[in-house]
């Protein structure tokens, strides 16, 4: 049996900012710092990346998303589809799947995934 404490929404009179606070305190446990990627790891993201524009591949690319009252933390987004287009001026890649378009920025790529 859960302890009141442990589910704070199980009370009886619980406002719902009270709430929204709990909940975004919750989500800010999630966040994460953006982790520095070595030299080797990020030629072999270029490569899959390029390859996967030149071949047609899909692959499965995560990035870190910064929020928006911490730019110092954020979260790990992930998406799997086909690089579309390399932007080399902005350092952003198209990656494309059957449900969506994103552009991501290659500074904040953190895995790709063939």
């Amino acid at each position: 049996m859960t302890s009141r404490i442990e589910t704070p929404f199980s009370m009886r009179f619980v406002l719902p900012e009270q709430r929204a606070l709990y909940l975004q305190m919750k989500e800010d446990e999630k966040l994460v710092s953006m982790s520095t990627i070595e030299q080797d790891e990020l030629e072999s993201f270029h490569y899959m990346i390029r390859d996967s524009a030149r071949e047609d591949y899909a692959v499965t690319v995560s990035w870190w998303q910064p929020t928006e009252h911490n730019p110092k933390l954020g979260t790990i987004c992930s998406m799997w589809g086909t690089v579309k287009w390399i932007d080399q001026n902005a350092r952003r890649i198209k990656l494309v799947s059957d449900e969506d378009i994103q552009w991501i920025n290659m500074d904040r790529i953190t895995e790709v995934k063939t």
